[in-house]
């Protein structure tokens, strides 16, 4: 059975918020075990240990996600905290795109698209032209999400070990009211 129910992207609101609070956290925990797992079980066969995790999620600190050289997103689906994305300045005109993280039972909900054009809006107000990122294969889902959202696949710009594959947007400016 198809769901043709009609996406309440309404219910979303997206704002810049402090990535210490603990809401924030919470979230970033939640990205970090979800994403930590699926490496977990695609290549060894297993969930990740508590150790394991927090020793990962204590090494990818999220600190840099401040002005003024970078922005912390939640994205609240009827007022409470689900979603959340973070930008870094790479250099003057580009910044990067990382921790987008919608829980998983309000995916399909038009949460990433909510939270995705709030991060074109936030990059800008940065100063940035353009926006890239770095994700893994295995992330199907994210991965389509991009590609909907205008990101394209481009070369390579960083060496992580959890870097398969790059994408890039370029922003257009804002269209401007008629007068």
């Amino acid at each position: 059975m198809t769901d043709t129910a009609p996406r309440r992207t309404d219910l979303w609101a997206v704002s810049p918020a402090d990535v210490t609070t603990p809401e924030a956290l919470e979230l970033l925990r939640e990205y970090y075990y979800d994403v930590a797992n699926r490496y977990y079980r695609l290549h060894l066969g297993r969930e990740g240990t508590p150790e394991e995790l927090e020793s990962g999620l204590a090494d990818s600190p999220s600190d840099d996600l401040t002005a003024p050289d970078g922005l912390f997103l939640i994205g609240r689906h009827d007022g409470t905290a689900h979603s959340c994305a973070g930008l870094r300045r790479l250099d003057a005109t580009t910044v990067e795109l990382t921790r987008v993280y919608v829980r998983p039972g309000l995916r399909g909900t038009g949460g990433g698209a909510r939270l995705l054009a709030a991060v074109d809006e936030a990059a800008r107000s940065l100063g940035a032209e353009r926006i890239v990122l770095d994700t893994r294969l295995d992330l199907v889902e994210a991965r389509a999400l991009y590609l909907r959202h205008g990101y394209q696949e481009i070369p390579a710009y960083s060496n992580g070990p959890y870097a398969q594959v790059w994408y890039g947007k370029e922003l257009t400016a804002p269209a401007r009211p008629a007068s």
